[in-house]
């Protein structure tokens, strides 16, 4: 498998196959909502159409980066969220780095959406589409984000098939920028423990993958036997 790593600015036309990265939070946060029982995610392209959406579906749960603010019913944080009861619920997600990654690579083939706690699913995926060429969109910093970068790294590998240890990603992961500002409560709407939960090396054992719907663009939990087509 041929592997390219991008940050969102570096995107030049439309891969066919695009993996989007984002650890700290949005696809950790994401996987978190599905295991919550969310039927699925809408990446909102901003604030204002998360709360439209909101308000043309008032079940639906929105959710932000930062401090929570009126409209929104959760924020973006893995801990926050986790003991939350989303059965049947669709969430709408709008964040800094992590969304806007999957809004613009909305034309490819096949979207996938990851973070460590989906890694291996992730890769079992491009395994079982046999993808030969992958681009994956590290979404944070401008596409510097150490964590995103490793963690891109990691399923790469799995995805060729090595036998990897996790443990260098994790580490570099681990001691990353956004990683020390979780730690030292400088974002808000997070907590310390979100970086635990963002370091979870597959605590999940599906895939997610986005598509647009009726102009939207949804992400829905996929396991490998349902796999859509590349």
């Amino acid at each position: 498998m041929e592997a390219r790593f991008l940050g969102i600015p570096e995107l030049t036309g439309v891969p066919v196959v695009a993996v989007v990265v984002d650890v700290m939070r949005a696809y950790t946060v994401a996987a978190w909502a599905f295991a919550r029982g969310a039927e699925r995610v809408v990446l909102a392209e901003s604030l204002e159409d998360a709360l439209a959406l909101k308000a043309r579906h008032p079940a639906w749960v929105t959710l932000k980066d930062g401090s929570p603010a009126p409209g929104f019913d959760l924020v973006n944080s893995p801990a926050l969220l986790r003991n939350t009861d989303l059965s049947g619920r669709t969430v709408v997600q709008k964040t800094t780095a992590g969304t806007v990654g999957a809004l613009a690579v909305k034309d490819a083939s096949l979207v996938l959406c990851a973070s460590f706690v989906v890694a291996e699913a992730t890769a079992g995926l491009l395994r079982e589409r046999a993808c030969e060429r992958v681009t994956f969109v590290v979404t944070g910093e401008g596409g510097r984000a150490e964590e995103d970068f490793a963690c891109a790294q990691y399923i790469a590998r799995r995805a060729g098939g090595d036998a990897v240890d996790a443990g260098p990603y994790l580490r570099r992961a681990g001691a990353s920028r956004s990683a020390d500002e979780l730690r030292q409560g400088v974002r808000e709407g997070s907590t310390p423990e979100d970086v635990a939960l963002c370091l979870e090396l597959d605590r999940f054992p599906f895939a997610m993958a986005a598509a647009v719907e009726d102009s939207l663009m949804v992400l829905q939990q996929v396991n490998l036997t349902d796999s859509p087509s590349a």
